[in-house]
């Protein structure tokens, strides 16, 4: 497979590639080896209002909307058809502007690909419902689409978050303008040429590449914008819910995590080691849902550790290209950031059992798997999100000290388990704040399975069939169908 992919990139406009009004660019970067990969056009406040011009005359023109909900879903097939077309050239874009394996791309694609199959599914599935009133009267309900969907997402997992967002978005009959995020942008723009090649009505599906202060804003502030959909930082999506408030505009907002998973002392330590490293090391631990807090029974703590740090050392580092099991994260900011919360947990007390540096021998940004122990609750490595290859380790001595501490911050987006006790993991199921709970294996789930947070890790569902409802508002209509009695015409 060749290691190059196309250097100019368009933004997708009204059912056109188009160069940005003001014709600026943005540098994208190949974050293995900190070198330009390509070029994207930059997209600012006019290029936004072309976008959602469009946006909007398809959504009022009423063309999907009009549109059998079966064909609209069929529509939806051919995407999916065509991202599983392009799955090679996806995944060869993924790991060269985002820093994920072949393997980790392809699958990617897959994901993006199953979305649209999902909801295509969907599509004719979302039905409404009749509320008796007595004779003299027909009442039911509509699903009805909120307008113009603003989608904000994320660089660790541009395409596949891009595909849960749009999918939904098509599947109600909404019409999108998506803004790709400007460090990893090029995956979501093989949305846009599926959609392209599968026919979907111009303005129906709008992606623009730019930067969150002109771009971003831009568009979250936008009078024609019905509804928001964001995937960021907590600091990014309070500024899009007070612009969203300023219109009472409905969002959905997932908004990172600091997820721990609590080991039982019944639980196969083997098991949970693998499940934990597949947990925080996967790309690179840039995973809003990833497994960054251990919590163990304090007796058991030196052999968790010990093996933690065994698997952490054990794992290759490099360019995803190359097949590597820890890949570089996205920017030397990340990397100086997470390299900078490291020096300050072993400044607070924290023993750094794997890890803990910068790899300044290699080109990149490349961080090494680190595994904290004698980690306490207050320092801010167990309590603010790191999105990096880090593990915070914690002990507890009773049950309830455990589900405190997993419960101990300000987010609650994914928690885990691991016993091999039934009751055990119904107990603490029930008991942890988050919206999804894993037991015995982290990221157990799918696209099936609903997913968001509670408390500042956001609300709104995406995923499921959960999501469909976040993209629809109930309409009610009440008709009075006599004069009264229930008589029969011409009586």
């Amino acid at each position: 497979m060749a290691d190059n992919i196309k250097k100019y990139w368009q933004n997708y406009i009204n059912g056109d590639w188009v160069d940005g009004i003001d014709k600026d660019r943005i540098s994208i970067e190949n974050p293995a080896t900190g070198k330009e990969v390509a070029e994207i056009a930059r997209a600012k406040g006019n290029d936004v209002d072309l976008a959602v011009t469009a946006a909007r005359a398809c959504f009022e023109s009423r063309e999907l909307y009009n549109m059998r909900p079966t064909n609209r879903g069929l529509l939806m097939f051919e995407i999916a058809r065509h991202l599983t077309e392009m799955a090679d050239d996806i995944a060869l874009t993924e790991c060269l502007d985002n820093g994920k394996t072949i393997a980790g791309g392809k699958n990617e694609a897959m994901a993006a690909a199953r979305y649209f199959t999902y909801y295509g599914g969907l599509a004719d599935k979302l039905e409404g419902r009749m509320i008796p009133l007595g004779a003299d009267y027909l009442d039911y309900t509509i699903p009805s689409p909120f307008g113009v969907s603003a989608q904000i997402v994320p660089w660790n997992f541009p395409l596949q978050i891009a595909a849960r967002s749009v999918a939904c978005a098509l599947a109600t009959a909404n019409t999108v303008v998506l803004k790709s995020p400007e460090l990893s942008p090029l995956s979501t723009y093989f949305i846009a040429e599926a959609c392209h090649r599968a026919g979907v009505p111009a303005g129906a599906v709008n992606i623009l590449c730019g930067f969150g202060h002109d771009c971003g804003a831009d568009l979250v502030a936008h009078p024609d914008i019905d509804h928001i959909v964001f995937t960021g930082s907590v600091a990014t999506g309070q500024s899009i819910l007070r612009a969203a408030a300023e219109r009472v505009i409905p969002c959905i907002m997932e908004l990172g995590g600091k997820s721990a998973g609590i080991l039982f002392e019944d639980a196969d330590v083997d098991q949970a080691i693998t499940s934990t490293a597949s947990g925080i090391f996967s790309h690179a631990g840039q995973v809003c849902s990833a497994q960054s807090r251990l919590i163990v029974p304090t007796k058991m703590q030196d052999e968790v550790v010990e093996k933690m740090a065994a698997k952490a050392n054990s794992l290759s580092i490099g360019p995803g290209i190359e097949g590597h099991d820890l890949t570089p994260v996205i920017s030397g900011q990340q990397a100086e950031k997470i390299e900078g919360m490291c020096l300050a947990a072993a400044q607070a007390g924290a023993e750094a059992a794997a890890g803990g540096r910068r790899r300044d021998d290699m080109a990149g940004h490349f961080i090494e798997p680190t595994v904290f122990a004698n980690v306490s609750p207050d320092m801010t490595i167990a309590r603010e999100e790191v999105f990096g290859p880090v593990l915070a380790v914690l002990t507890y001595d009773d049950v309830d000290e455990a589900i405190a501490l997993a419960n101990g911050t300000d987010y609650g987006l994914c928690a885990g388990v691991y016993t091999k006790d039934l009751n055990t993991a119904h107990w603490a199921a029930d008991r942890l704040s988050a919206g999804q709970v894993f037991v015995n294996e982290w990221f157990a789930g799918g696209i099936e399975t609903p997913f968001g947070g509670t408390k500042r890790s956001g609300y709104g569902r995406e995923k499921g069939q959960e999501a469909l409802q976040n993209y629809v508002q109930t309409k009610n209509v009440g008709i009075r169908v006599t004069a009264g009695g229930g008589g029969r015409p011409g009586g």
